[in-house]
């Protein structure tokens, strides 16, 4: 059963915070870590205005070896760092206990939210920062389960709940569609509106949670 994990680290206690000095005005939010042979190369979103003094002080760093723009969105910017020496600290421990970021969001200090695979994983990167010195503040773990009982998942009320069960039961979502409102709502006893309304608001509630959550659970 998979593990969620949130904590909090301060920059200047790992090696990638240290290395990505910005603007004040400049936020930042860790996209993914990826393994490439013997290094991890982070991919981070740069938002703001002066990208400009950002690269230059990232560059100037000696940890550094290359920073690389991919993307541009308006005021943000997707990064990716290689390193000149493979730090061995935060981001490693990540990738060996093969934690995937879910979120992680850098203002005055950064904010993680990784999930592993299962308590073992949870614990190898417990027992990475421990023996790596790394202070981080626990804000909680949970599993999936804890988060969802009682049939309350991603945020959706009982009825939206059921209107998307059943229109997935019924292949409602398929292509070609295996049924049509009119035959759900008979089966709900519910009028085609209401149906649909709860199946907008219940995909609505499911995509904000499993899209946004990475941004939102950290504000």
């Amino acid at each position: 059963m998979s593990v969620i994990l949130e904590f909090t680290i301060d920059d200047e206690a790992f090696s990638f915070g240290r290395v990505l000095e910005r603007p004040s005005e400049m936020h930042l939010e860790l996209e993914r870590v990826v393994p490439t042979g013997e290094m991890v190369m982070p991919f981070v979103w740069a938002t703001g205005e002066d990208h400009e003094a950002f690269e230059e002080g990232v560059r100037a760093n000696a940890a550094v070896a290359e920073l690389q723009a991919l993307d541009r969105v308006g005021d943000r910017v997707l990064y990716r760092v290689e390193w000149a020496e493979q730090p061995t600290d935060l981001l490693e421990g990540i990738a060996e206990t093969d934690g995937v970021v879910l979120g992680a969001k850098g203002n005055d200090q950064w904010a993680f939210r990784l999930r592993f695979l299962d308590h073992e994983g949870l614990s190898a990167f417990h027992n990475f920062v421990l023996e790596h010195g790394l202070p981080i503040h626990v804000e909680r773990t949970y599993t999936l389960s804890e988060r969802t009982e009682h049939g309350h998942q991603f945020g959706l009320t009982q009825a939206q709940r059921e209107a998307l069960v059943l229109a997935t039961e019924r292949g409602y979502f398929d292509v070609p569609s295996g049924t049509t409102l009119d035959d759900l709502a008979a089966e709900l006893d519910i009028t085609k509106q209401a149906l649909s309304e709860r199946i907008r608001r219940g995909n609505g509630a499911v995509l904000r949670e499993v899209l946004l959550s990475s941004a939102s659970d950290l504000e």
